[in-house]
């Protein structure tokens, strides 16, 4: 037999002397050279399968590898669709944007909160408006208040450099 993915060791592959044996219905054997494993297991026409090499002695099992590779793949399939990946959109805006460009930007990105998305805002500060920080602030306070609704300030509004960012996430159902 060979290996068809590298995590295990089966049959020939298993170099130890002595394995903890485990049967094919869930029965410890107790301690068994490999040889008697090997052959106990090709008797019931199945694999021997080095579960856990890091024991004293390591862990052996009967069990058919190619099924229970299969179920395994199966198990990380299942594992990856339940995952929800976050992104992180960016709105930037400027300390003096008018009121409607903000209720526009404020639409977008309750879409984004919505669809579960995390919103960074920026406010970007040219010249000396770096000086005014206090109205980019504003602006900020502005802008959640319009998506207060659907999202929830998750890092307050800080200076870094010439921009000021907020984090915001969506509410929890």
């Amino acid at each position: 037999m060979n290996v068809i993915n590298k995590q295990h060791l089966i049959n020939e592959e298993i170099r130890e002397k002595e394995v903890r044996l485990i049967d094919s219905d869930g029965s410890q054997l107790g301690i068994v050279a490999t040889k008697e494993a090997l052959k106990l297991a090709e008797q019931k026409q199945l694999d021997l399968v080095l579960i856990a090499p890091q024991a004293k002695p390591p862990v052996c099992k009967i069990m058919d590898y190619g099924k229970f590779a299969y179920e395994q793949q199966k198990k990380e399939k299942e594992a990856k669709k339940k995952q929800k990946v976050i992104n992180i959109k960016e709105m930037r805006i400027t300390p003096n944007i008018d009121e409607h460009d903000l209720n526009v930007k404020a639409k977008n990105t309750e879409k984004f909160l919505k669809d579960g998305d995390k919103v960074k805002v920026t406010v970007k500060f040219r010249g000396r408006e770096a000086e005014h920080s206090h109205l980019g602030e504003e602006v900020l306070r502005r802008f959640f208040e319009k998506v207060s609704e659907v999202g929830v300030i998750e890092k307050e509004p800080k200076l870094e450099g010439k921009s000021m960012i907020m984090i915001l996430s969506p509410k929890k159902q």
